[in-house]
């Protein structure tokens, strides 16, 4: 609504990323003369000063005045300003591309005549207004009629609520792909517009396969060209080009003289038409050498715009590109100027010289590399990055920092850029950032570590705790890399935290033998079963755990059915039932029930405000049915809604029988065994690790042995400590949990990204131990005591057994444990830090 105003009012808009360096954010506001900055309360304390007046948009009362029911015609025309976009400059600072009106309407004229009003219904926008992508998936589907489906990122596609209603996708490949290897598209898809970077025939070929897209698009074109020039449908067996020029561009391959080359010969790649911008923001003397006058054309003041891009003509009348003549380049679908980072090194003080270039491990792999000769000493990495991130956008800081003695340099005294080394071989101890993993075994845990921790991808040096993985997720690492052929244990991964050091340390499967049968008979209480028994609750047998899901098609019941019974053979803590005899609980795996706990609910029939009633009611009866005697300790319920409301599977199952790390094993081969039976296969699981009734029997007997008596005094000792109660501030509630209340708070990104990934690399230490030392810090300090007394909860499948796998394992495995931990009278924060770690570590 705030773009649409701008424009309507004759003004020009410029967009700005709240990301982007204050450094960054204050040349371009001073740079583009901004008069009215819009923007959100939560961001203004980060902006940097400027002559721009502040509006609040979700605060400022003023800001959106009612627009009266018939609006003055407005008196915008062609030439008028629409907007600046920023892109990476060669001087050292961003340049604006300044795009008119008629040319943003001559990319929707032609955006309008070739979609049709289905393909543009519903158009993901999930590009950074910062880059040009945005102005089609803002104004093509508005002008059309259609929808713009907003999210952070395509990535975040598969968990938007309307992700069904999504029938265009506009990004670059490396987005689609990333896309692609996380969840697919959605049915609803039917075009797929790439740009940004080259586009590969495999890519197209598994976007082919993933769902129902009718057409893929490779488009090209510059921000100086409003977003696209060529383009052209591809197909996964077809031929790399991109395409011929869309409606009011032409496209000119010429030599240094400016003059046509034959067919299939390279030469430069010019611009010209409707889509050509004025050129570059007050800057009129870069303006006028890469906008030339056109010299094939009888218009005048037509112009040419020289791309910088090599390309050649196909036979066909289609061109190929060939790819970039000067120090540009595309990295992640954005246009970088490698001067500007230059520049930046440059301007350090412990910097003498650098030279930056892009390194292509392969086709659709490309990393920033700088190469740089420090002033004296030694360069930091770490620093060098921390620095950059304060002067440029994240996407333009270098993966990889390589140290020289003195820069290679040819006959003329330039830079041989030719000679420079491979990053890959220079210095690994220096780049703790992306380096591809190396043959198979590497390959494949970089796969598994990028799906479970839903990144794009990981590096053979990448940390694994300090890119986001913590002990629940190792689990999933464990289970997963089984399931590829690797066996890696659970402290191998505490122990080589990354890749290439796991890589070194990993076992073929096939040394744990594990019962694939049906596991049945009686079986020892685990600890945790222990103590919820003992504790006499009120109501065992409700003590649950319950998913609802969603699904994104029509659920068969039919289909559903076979495939709970074959969860409740393959796992056999589903079968458990517990019986009290003689003063003491005991529990025994049964045979698999003839009657499946599965029922069906069909309220398609009812109304809206009906069918939820009549689900809550049924879904609390569902969760109140288990019995702990008889059984079943395990329910599943399809509902059936109406046409405009997805199918609900709601999952019910006794604590008793499974923990949060089990719903990850449960939940993927719910998905797994439904999807076989949906394509007419047999259900087919992966092979069962170590049964609960192994896991059990093996507690006891390692409860009785001597290397556990050695550590009893240490846990009696703890366990004995006096507890100090906490200060009250309010007494007036009684001590149940009915009368408990939570008080929920958000971390901002700042805080976020120094939890996940900042104070972990420094530190050398995990995120659990700097959410402790916050704990104890106020604890301490509130109840005025030196030591605090916790209770924490572990995952519970240890490693105490070489012949023991519980990566697939269902079952009731969490661990209790008392600690103590001593704040003392740290000077820094840091120091607490440590010293809270190392407690925990002599545990």
């Amino acid at each position: 609504v705030g773009i649409l105003g701008i424009l309507k009012a004759g003004a020009a808009y410029v967009p700005l990323d709240p990301n982007y360096p204050a450094m960054r954010l204050a040349y371009i506001l001073e740079d583009a003369g901004v008069g009215v900055l819009l923007t959100q309360e939560r961001l203004v304390a980060d902006l940097p000063e400027s002559q721009a007046r502040v509006v609040c948009v979700d605060t400022d009362p003023a800001c959106l005045p009612s627009e009266p029911v018939s609006a003055p015609a407005s008196q915008v025309t062609g030439s008028n300003l629409a907007y600046l976009i920023y892109t990476s400059g060669s001087t050292g600072q961003p340049k604006g591309v300044a795009i008119e009106h008629r040319s943003a309407v001559a990319l929707v004229q032609w955006a309008k005549g070739l979609f049709g009003e289905e393909e543009l219904r519903g158009v993901l926008a999930s590009t950074s207004m910062c880059f040009d992508l945005s102005v089609f998936e803002m104004f093509v589907p508005l002008s059309a009629g259609g929808s713009v489906i907003l999210a952070e990122s395509v990535l975040d596609l598969s968990d938007l609520p309307n992700a069904e209603d999504v029938t265009l996708i506009n990004t670059v490949p490396s987005g689609i792909a990333a896309l692609l290897r996380q969840s697919g598209l959605p049915d609803s898809v039917r075009t797929v517009n790439l740009a940004g970077e080259p586009l590969k025939p495999q890519l197209v070929q598994q976007i082919e396969e993933a769902g129902k897209v009718e057409r893929v698009y490779d488009l090209y074109g510059p921000s100086e060209d409003t977003t696209y020039s060529t383009g052209t449908l591809r197909t996964g067996d077809g031929p790399e080009i991109i395409g011929r020029p869309i409606a009011n561009t032409q496209a000119y391959v010429l030599d240094g003289n400016l003059q046509p080359v034959p067919v299939g010969v390279p030469g430069d790649l010019y611009l010209g038409g409707e889509g050509l911008s004025r050129g570059y923001y007050q800057q009129p003397e870069l303006t006028a050498e890469k906008f030339i006058p056109h010299p094939f054309s009888d218009q005048p003041g037509a112009r040419l715009y020289k791309t910088g891009d090599m390309a050649r003509y196909l036979a066909d009348g289609t061109i190929k590109f060939l790819g970039r003549q000067d120090h540009q380049v595309k990295v992640r679908g954005y246009r970088i100027e490698l001067g500007e980072i230059e520049t930046a090194l440059g301007q350090l003080p412990e910097v003498k010289d650098v030279v930056v270039v892009v390194h292509e491990a392969s086709s659709d792999d490309k990393r920033i590399v700088a190469y740089a000769v420090p002033s004296a000493g030694s360069l930091s990495a770490s620093e060098l990055r921390r620095t950059l991130k304060q002067r440029l956008p994240d996407y333009m800081v270098p993966a990889h920092f390589v140290t020289m003695d003195a820069l290679p340099l040819t006959p003329n005294g330039k830079v041989d850029r030719k000679a420079l080394p491979d990053p890959d071989g220079v210095r690994p101890e220096l780049d703790a950032a992306y380096q591809a993993p190396q043959g198979p075994v590497e390959q494949t845990l970089a796969q598994i570590w990028a799906d479970v921790l839903r990144v794009d991808q990981v590096g053979r040096h990448d940390n694994f705790f300090e890119v986001g993985g913590d002990s629940i997720l190792s689990i999933q690492i464990v289970a997963k890399a089984s399931q590829a052929g690797l066996r890696v244990k659970p402290r191998d991964i505490f122990e080589y935290q990354t890749i290439a050091e796991l890589a070194g340390v990993v076992e073929t499967v096939g040394e744990i033998t594990t019962e694939q049968g049906l596991v049945t008979g009686p079986l020892p209480l685990a600890p945790v079963q222990h103590w919820f028994l003992d504790h006499e609750f009120v109501a065992p047998s409700h003590w649950n755990m319950t998913w609802v899901l969603e699904a994104r098609q029509a659920v068969d019941p039919e289909k559903l059915e076979p495939v709970v019974s074959a969860l409740l053979r393959q796992h056999d803590a589903l079968r458990l039932r517990f019986l009290h005899r003689q003063h003491s609980w005991q529990q025994e795996l049964i045979e698999p029930d003839q009657q499946v706990p599965f029922s069906f609910c069909d309220l398609s029939p009812l109304s809206g405000a009906e069918a939820e009633a009549a689900y809550s009611q049924e879904a609390d009866r569902v969760q109140a049915s288990l019995d702990l005697s008889e059984g079943p300790l395990v329910r599943v319920a399809l509902f059936r809604f109406g046409e405009d409301q997805a199918d609900r599977v709601l999952l019910v199952i006794h604590h008793l029988a499974v923990d949060g790390i089990s719903w990850r094993i449960l939940l993927d081969d719910l998905q797994t065994a439904y999807e076989q039976l949906c394509v007419g296969k047999a259900i087919e699981l992966p092979p069962k690790t170590t049964s609960f009734k192994e896991w059990a029997e093996r507690l006891v007997e390692f409860a009785q042995s001597a290397t556990l008596d050695e550590e009893a005094d240490y846990w009696r000792t703890v366990a004995g400590m006096p507890w100090t109660p906490l200060p009250r501030d309010f007494a007036d509630g009684v001590n149940t949990v009915a009368s408990a209340r939570s008080v929920a708070t958000v971390l901002e990104r700042e805080d976020t990204q120094a939890l996940l990934q900042e104070i972990p690399e420094v530190y050398h230490t995990q995120i659990n131990d700097v959410l402790l030392t916050a704990l104890v810090d106020v604890l301490a300090q509130w109840t005025r005591q030196e030591a605090v007394c916790l209770n924490l909860e572990g995952h519970g499948r240890e490693e105490l057994f070489e012949d023991v796998d519980l990566s697939r394992t269902v079952g009731w495995f969490t661990t209790i444990f008392p600690v103590v931990l001593q704040r003392g009278h740290p000077d820094h924060p840091g120091d607490l830090l440590k010293s809270v770690k190392e407690q925990l570590r002599q545990i």
